[in-house]
C-alpha cells in the first residue's frame, strides 16, 4: 500500500494520497489546502484515483474537494449526517474569517455495508460521530481482511481527541466513538489522524490521558 500525507498551514490538516502499489489505484481523503501537492503526487506516481473520500466535512477537510474533482474526475464520498455542514461551507469560513470555498455536490453517502474497493485495497467505513455527527474511519487494508490503517480525521489524535464544541459536536457520543469503534479495531491499527502526527490504538489505549479506561 502507498500512503502519502501533505498539511499546508493554516490549519496543518493532513490529507491523504492511499493507493494500491500493484494496480496504481487510488484514493483522496480529505483534500484541504494542500491539494496541490495531493495531485503532485497523484501525477509523480501515475496513479489513477477512484475516490474523493471525505471523514467530515469541516471546512479545513474540504476546501480542496473542488480542485480534486477537477483534475481526477473522482466521486466525493461522505456521511449523510455531515452534509448541513458541507451544505454550510460559507458559515464556517465565516467563523474563521476566511474566503468561502466552492464545493462541489457530494456524489454519494457512504453506505457501512458495502466496501470500497480500490485495486487490491478494500475500504471499510465506520461512522464515529461526536466531533460531528457524520465523522468516519475509513480502515483501509488488503480485500477481504480487516485493514490495518485507520484514517480517523478529528475523532482521535495523538495523546489527544477531536474538539466538541463546534456543532453537531458531542463529548459522551465522540467517546463512545472511540471506544466502542475505534478502539475494537485492535491495538496494532495505524491510526492516521486528520493533524499531528500518526499513532496505533494500543498507544492511544495505554497513554492517551482522554482515553484510558
Amino acid at each position: 500500500m502507498l500512503i502519502e500525507i501533505r498539511a499546508v498551514p493554516p490549519f496543518h490538516k493532513n490529507g491523504f494520497v492511499v493507493g494500491c502499489s500493484r494496480t496504481r489505484e487510488a484514493m483522496l481523503i480529505d483534500p484541504g489546502d494542500e491539494v496541490a501537492q495531493l495531485l503532485e503526487v497523484v501525477a509523480g506516481q501515475q496513479l489513477s484515483v477512484k475516490y474523493i473520500l471525505l471523514t467530515h466535512a469541516h471546512i479545513d477537510h474540504v476546501t480542496g474537494v473542488a480542485a480534486a474533482r477537477r483534475a481526477v474526475n473522482a466521486p466525493v464520498y461522505l456521511h449523510r449526517d455531515d452534509l448541513f455542514l458541507y451544505n454550510a461551507v460559507a458559515q464556517q469560513a465565516a467563523m474563521f474569517g476566511l474566503p468561502v470555498p466552492v464545493v462541489p455536490p457530494i456524489d454519494h453517502f457512504y453506505d457501512l455495508r458495502t466496501p470500497l474497493v480500490v485495486g487490491d485495497l478494500e475500504v471499510r467505513v465506520h461512522h464515529t460521530p461526536g466531533h460531528c455527527p457524520g465523522g468516519v474511519c475509513l480502515q483501509v487494508g488488503a480485500a477481504g481482511q480487516p485493514g490495518d490503517d485507520l484514517f480517523v480525521g478529528d475523532t482521535l489524535f495523538a495523546g489527544s481527541i477531536g474538539r466538541t464544541d463546534l456543532p453537531g459536536g458531542d463529548y459522551e457520543t465522540l467517546m463512545h466513538s472511540i471506544r466502542d469503534v475505534l478502539f475494537t479495531l485492535g491495538d496494532a491499527a495505524r491510526v492516521y489522524p486528520g493533524h499531528g502526527p500518526a499513532t496505533t490504538i494500543g498507544q492511544e489505549r495505554r497513554t492517551n490521558p482522554f482515553c484510558r479506561l
